[in-house]
């Protein structure tokens, strides 16, 4: 910890050696402050029990062009994406509802075609009561159709919004802002080390001229330069705690909107699940006979677990699970 009598009695090899010892075990990257993984060993998980987004989205990253992007613009586009994803599923179905709503059509049509329509006794009954099955046929799938657009595809479309992406970019702004505050803090903390050198360095090059006596400088002189450097040291001070500050609010902001980001995420999981579920009901009871086709869609849906897929997300997508710590002077 800097003392506020340190600056000007420190000399340059033990201030060295201090700046070398925090450097081995702290790190700044991206103005943000990371213990170095040989001195995190101590540092738990958030929620150690499950793979979080709040554990494994500290640090930045580089996309495919070369651009940097945060750990929380990863989780922003995760949002975005199952937004897009559930758009388009909801364009599939539609595309389903439209292929039954033309079957149903065909079945119809063709029902009413007189061929055979001549044929006698016992045959020509069984003949005509098949030719009623076609119709009776059009009217389950017309009704698979209409209820698939009424239970699985306006759903899908209503289910978060215009306003889904507004509240993403308002969570994108507020974290981008903490994080613009956090580098200018950071910037802030620069400024007054080098201050602070400079005023160290004075100090020493005065005290020196005065005890080899090749200047006329008083103790007064000295005196003046040690306060100088004792309120650079102050100056730091200051700089490191607002900077701290900055970061800790930029921490728990972070914790608190990627769990509710990873909530939302959880329910998108869930409400699709359910709405799947309510397609395949729908498809069993049109036509029980094709259910055999249909099983290993159950049998992968009942396999869904929201949690299995952040997990595998995760892993493939974290950018560093260390979290940030309080700047040492």
């Amino acid at each position: 910890m800097f003392c506020r009598t340190s600056p000007g009695s420190t000399s340059p090899a033990r201030r060295q050696n201090k700046e070398k010892e925090i450097k081995e075990t702290k790190i700044t990257i991206n103005c943000v402050t990371f213990p170095v993984p040989a001195s995190a060993l101590e540092q738990q998980l958030l929620k150690p029990s499950e793979w979080s987004y709040c554990d494994y989205f500290w640090a930045d990253k580089k996309d495919p062009q070369g651009a940097t992007v945060s750990g929380f613009e990863v989780l922003l586009q995760k949002q975005l994406k199952g937004k897009q994803m559930q758009k388009e599923m909801a364009e599939f179905i539609r595309e389903r509802i439209k292929i039954e709503e033309e079957y149903a059509k065909n079945l119809s049509k063709l029902s009413m075609f007189p061929m055979a329509a001549q044929e006698e006794g016992t045959l020509g009954e069984a003949w005509a009561q098949l030719k009623k099955s076609l119709a009776d046929e059009a009217e389950v799938h017309l009704k698979f159709s209409s209820k698939l657009q009424s239970e699985v595809e306006k759903p899908l479309l209503t289910f978060r919004g215009d306003n889904f992406k507004k509240d993403m970019k308002k969570y994108d702004h507020h974290i981008a802002d903490l994080r613009k505050q956090q580098v200018s803090r950071y910037a802030a903390v620069e400024k007054a080390r080098k201050a602070l050198a400079d005023r160290q360095k004075d100090l020493e090059v005065k005290t020196q001229q005065l005890e080899i006596k090749l200047s006329n400088k008083t103790e007064e002189d000295i005196k003046k330069a040690r306060r100088k450097s004792t309120q650079a040291g102050d100056d730091l001070m200051r700089c490191v705690d607002l900077y701290n500050q900055a970061q800790s609010k930029w921490f728990e902001e972070m914790v608190t909107t990627s769990l509710e980001l990873e909530r939302l995420e959880v329910e998108r999981v869930e409400t699709i699940q359910q709405l799947l579920r309510q397609y395949t009901t729908l498809r069993h009871e049109t036509d029980m006979f094709n259910q055999s086709t249909l099983e290993p869609v159950d049998q992968l849906l009942q396999s869904v677990d929201p949690a299995k897929d952040r997990e595998l997300w995760v892993k493939e997508h974290k950018t560093g699970d260390l979290r940030p710590v309080d700047m040492d002077i």
